[in-house]
């Protein structure tokens, strides 16, 4: 008797799309964190902790291996530190800051603003020629942000309607985006978990001395969950599932599950933090969105 046997099929590009989905998730849960933590822990305070909770954990992981590599540290430490500054120390600490004067809501669309910045940076750094596409599609998204900004009423701008909040969160936001391209361009030889534990090394270092000229706010019943959450799924869990949706579907449709972001983060907004949704924020997400949308188009 013939036994057959049945053959396998590879699993569909349908089953890795749970990785970008959940680091999104992850994203949206750190965006009510970030808002959360207004007011219960000092930016400085919860960034540094953060950090520190993620070095700690990697470090049985990592440490032996970025110390058999310590010779290409010490040959790219510049890089190193200054990618810690700007994703550990601007991008964290800027976001944290942020929170305190605009809402979860207002932080998720700006968050999904990342790849059309990356994609606007990349054109600098490569010395590439900025297409129309691009141009316009960072007008339409600055346009919508300003409608946000100013709760659906542009002219008030000159009279500064607009939040102060919203303003630092472009620049982290912005930040991010300049770690994404350097961090390609530069090509430094470790792996991406030994460059990760490096950079938070060289980032507690940057946010040190903030941390310690920052009023005192000590870890309490009332702000653990929120290091917890911030230093172990947003710092590691989040970055694990999209290197693996990166790796599976490539950066490009991988980047397609950011535009779900400033959706989740509203969702959740108004159903955990009691955030109100209006009209503006539907007009301007959309504006902010469609110009994500027109700005990476090939």
């Amino acid at each position: 008797m013939q036994t057959q046997t049945k053959a396998v099929a590879p699993p569909s590009t349908t089953d890795f799309s749970i990785f970008p989905l959940l680091a999104v998730l992850i994203w949206t849960g750190n965006t009510l964190v970030t808002k959360m933590a207004a007011g219960a822990i000092e930016p400085a305070a919860i960034t540094f902790y953060r950090w520190l909770l993620a070095g700690t954990v990697l470090t049985p992981f990592v440490l032996r291996t970025v110390w058999q590599q310590r010779a290409i540290v010490a040959a790219h430490w510049p890089k190193l530190a200054f990618l810690g500054l700007l994703g550990m120390g601007m991008y964290q600490g800027l976001a944290y800051e942020a929170a305190k004067t605009t809402s979860a809501i207002n932080m998720g669309v700006v968050v999904a603003l990342m790849p059309l910045m990356s994609a606007m940076l990349a054109s600098i750094f490569a010395a590439e020629a900025i297409t129309a596409s691009r141009i316009g599609g960072a007008l339409l998204s600055l346009a919508g942000l300003v409608f946000l900004s100013t709760h659906g009423h542009p002219t008030e701008l000159l009279n500064g309607a607009a939040h102060i909040g919203d303003a630092i969160m472009l620049i982290a936001v912005a930040s991010n985006a300049l770690y994404g391209v350097l961090l390609k361009r530069w090509a430094i030889p470790l792996s991406t978990w030994q460059q990760l534990y490096v950079q938070i090394g060289f980032g507690l270092l940057v946010i040190l001395p903030f941390w310690v000229m920052a009023p005192s706010s000590p870890i309490n019943a009332h702000n653990a969950p929120l290091v917890l959450y911030a230093g172990i799924a947003a710092s590691i869990g989040a970055p694990f599932c999209w290197m693996s949706g990166i790796k599976k579907l490539g950066p490009a449709r991988a980047s397609l599950f950011m535009n779900l972001l400033p959706i989740f983060v509203a969702l959740a907004a108004s159903t955990f933090l009691g955030e109100d949704l209006h009209s503006f924020h539907a007009v301007g997400g959309l504006l902010a969105l469609a110009g994500v949308w027109w700005g990476q188009r090939k």
